[in-house]
């Protein structure tokens, strides 16, 4: 049987019921039905959002929340450079943002985060004076990154206040921050990114606490299009407890396209059968962040 909903900006998608499955899958999850059409009512959470100063005169607040509105996002977790404009965000619409810490500030920024001295500082102020629910999203580039003590330091400032680690990295700083102590809460920006589905899959199968959003991976998870590339479909099976969709809008044009790339993930949900596609749609942050994530938030604030 073929299935081809329309999805906002003309896009569409060819189901096709069936296919690869994942050994792993549950029976029911072989035999279920695909989400399909319905994909489009699902409330979505954005679990990686930033609203950077640049934005902030093209995009005020108020416009933002009236896309995440057009899109039926409900919800979503953001981090920006500088945090004011998380703050912003989350004092216009308080029901509608999950607030996370980022470093980057001044000439704090992703490739140098790490030398300010006075970054403990920073950190520990923003988070006694915000609910900030996570730090991060922070890159980890390259070893002259993994300063021991630091990280020491923001792992403990997590684990008394019980945040998660939005970590923009590789794998081999994954398990570097679980060498520091394996009770660390980390969400895996991208899923990596850079990283071959493979290497995903390990990862996550070695750390079972392991989170991951999948923002900028829509097209390498789609595949051919008209079905999931066949490692990144066994990766949503195996892991579909563990994976947030996002959008990543680092920069201005990532909010001119809002709505295609909310698109573009629906897109990939409808692949799914409907609990697999509710759990990555918004279940997953439900359960993470202690929320109650409907369609019933959209147009409040």
């Amino acid at each position: 049987m073929t299935i081809m909903p329309t999805f906002p900006n003309g896009l569409a998608v060819v189901l096709l019921v069936g296919g690869l499955i994942s050994p792993n899958m549950a029976a029911s999850e072989q035999t279920a039905e695909l989400i399909g059409e319905a994909v489009k009512d699902l409330p979505i959470f954005d679990a990686h959002i930033h609203y950077k100063q640049p934005a902030w005169d093209s995009y005020p607040v108020e416009r933002v929340i009236s896309l995440m509105d057009q899109t039926g996002v409900a919800m979503g977790l953001v981090s920006s450079t500088p945090d004011e404009g998380t703050i912003r965000l989350w004092e216009h619409a308080p029901n509608r943002i999950v607030p996370e810490l980022r470093p980057y500030h001044g000439d704090a920024g992703s490739s140098n985060w790490t030398e300010f001295p006075k970054m403990q500082a920073y950190l520990r102020q923003r988070l006694e004076q915000y609910p900030h629910e996570g730090i991060g999203e922070f890159h980890i580039r390259s070893r002259a990154m993994w300063d021991e003590d630091l990280f020491r330091e923001i792992i403990a400032m997590a684990k008394q206040q019980d945040l998660y680690l939005h970590v923009h990295s590789d794998a081999e700083p994954i398990r570097w921050l679980y060498d520091l102590d394996p009770d660390v809460k980390i969400i895996w920006a991208h899923a990596g990114l850079g990283e071959p589905a493979r290497a995903v899959y390990q990862l996550m199968s070695d750390y079972p606490d392991l989170v991951a959003d999948t923002s900028l991976r829509e097209g390498s998870i789609m595949g051919q299009g008209h079905s999931l590339d066949p490692e990144w479909k066994k990766i949503v099976f195996e892991f579909q407890d563990r994976l947030m969709v996002g959008s990543d809008t680092w920069v201005n044009s990532q909010w001119e396209n809002y709505e295609r790339i909310i698109a573009s993930n629906r897109q990939w949900l409808s692949l799914l059968p409907r609990s697999v596609a509710e759990k990555i749609a918004y279940k997953n942050a439900e359960r993470l962040f202690g929320r109650t994530i409907s369609n019933n938030l959209i147009g409040t604030r």
